[in-house]
């Protein structure tokens, strides 16, 4: 993959997309998230990337604490990953991960889904206010 410059943290998205591809040739689809997410901190780490497997954050309204959410990784402090295993995605799996985004203040995510044939990822992008 091509570092795109023009792309906040296109560095970092390079590597996780890589490693997630390299997750993705050793297993194959057919597992459960939880498994992929496991073999992926495998694969994270080894590139040397800092990050945070499912941090529970608060959801707030208007304000006030409302629940939590997990997030699956956070990594680097700036980017929220979150996977599927699902054999497709859906529009609601991008609203989550966009609602993620927002709820957290993010700028940056991925939304990987490692249940398809070809693995399959979207880069979320917001802007803060």
């Amino acid at each position: 993959m091509i570092v795109n410059e023009k792309y906040k943290y296109s560095d970092l998205t390079v590597k996780i997309i890589g490693a997630a591809i390299e997750v993705h040739k050793f297993l194959g689809n057919g597992f459960q998230e939880v498994i992929y997410q496991r073999a992926l901190a495998i694969e994270l780490g080894e590139k040397g990337l800092f990050f945070v497997r499912e941090q529970e954050m608060q959801i707030n309204y208007k304000g006030r604490d409302i629940g939590t959410r997990r997030v699956d990784f956070f990594i680097e402090d700036k980017i929220m990953l979150e996977i599927k295993a699902v054999i497709k995605l859906e529009d609601v799996h991008l609203a989550q991960a966009i609602n993620y985004l927002e709820a957290y203040n993010l700028e940056i995510g991925l939304l990987i889904n490692f249940g398809s044939k070809s693995m399959q990822f979207k880069r979320l992008m917001r802007k803060l206010s």
